[in-house]
């Protein structure tokens, strides 16, 4: 009787456990799919950030404008925003002339993560800008660079020596773009700017020999820039 017993309870403790092992299993498994952790390691995340997205896994965009063309000692003004639009985040502004990034503003977003900043070219000639987060989440650069000037009193000439060569070794015509200037090497590049127009074109002769002027502007670069014969614009050697 005692043995018919103990193998009917057997019987039922087998049972039981057919029943209740799958349905722990199932569970387990329910409970880590549920876990965030586990699908960042099943997605081989866990653990890494991109460099444009927070904590909460928003991507940041950053949007900057600076002033393109000032001259040099006055202040360029270089605004923006946040695609997030949060407020009291540090945004550095840097700037670049050949060499290396230099911090040049640090300023922190205002309403709807708006900022805006300024500083000041020291130098005549061309800087890229670029803003970022300080925490390093988000980086934007405007379109184009900024042209720092001075400004140049200049004349124009052409007409006379259509035909000859400069004293670069070009063939002046109608349609040439270029300058004269006594000491810039022949070829160098000047970035000229006047009432909204820009142009860039190289040193292609020697002059202007009338005291106290910079630069000849050909006839096809005056009539480019819209300027006067003479008079002064902006100018910048690159």
């Amino acid at each position: 009787m005692k043995t018919h017993r103990r193998a009917r309870g057997r019987r039922i403790a087998r049972a039981l456990a057919a029943i209740i092992v799958p349905l722990v299993a199932s569970g387990a498994a329910i409970a880590m799919a549920a876990s965030p952790s586990s699908q960042l390691a099943a997605s081989g995340s866990a653990g890494q950030k991109p460099r444009n997205e927070t904590a909460r896994g928003t991507i940041v965009k950053l949007k900057v404008h600076a002033v393109k063309n000032l001259l040099a000692g006055s202040n360029d003004r270089v605004h923006g925003s946040l695609s997030t639009r949060q407020p009291g985040r540090s945004v550095v502004v840097e700037t670049r002339q050949g060499g290396s990034w230099q911090n040049v503003a640090q300023v922190r977003t205002g309403r709807k993560g708006r900022f805006s900043a300024e500083w000041q070219p020291g130098q005549v000639g061309r800087y890229a800008v670029r803003a970022h987060l300080s925490d390093g989440t988000a980086q934007g650069k405007p379109k184009g660079k900024v042209t720092a000037y001075r400004e140049s009193s200049v004349s124009y000439y052409g007409p006379g020596f259509y035909g000859s060569r400069t004293a670069c070794g070009e063939t002046l015509s109608q349609n040439t773009l270029g300058v004269a200037n006594k000491t810039l090497p022949c070829g160098t590049k000047v970035a000229l700017y006047y009432q909204g127009r820009k142009v860039t074109v190289p040193v292609i002769d020697r002059g202007p020999y009338a005291a106290g002027r910079e630069y000849d502007l050909t006839a096809a670069t005056r009539d480019r820039l819209g300027a006067p014969s003479t008079g002064t614009i902006w100018s910048a050697p690159l």
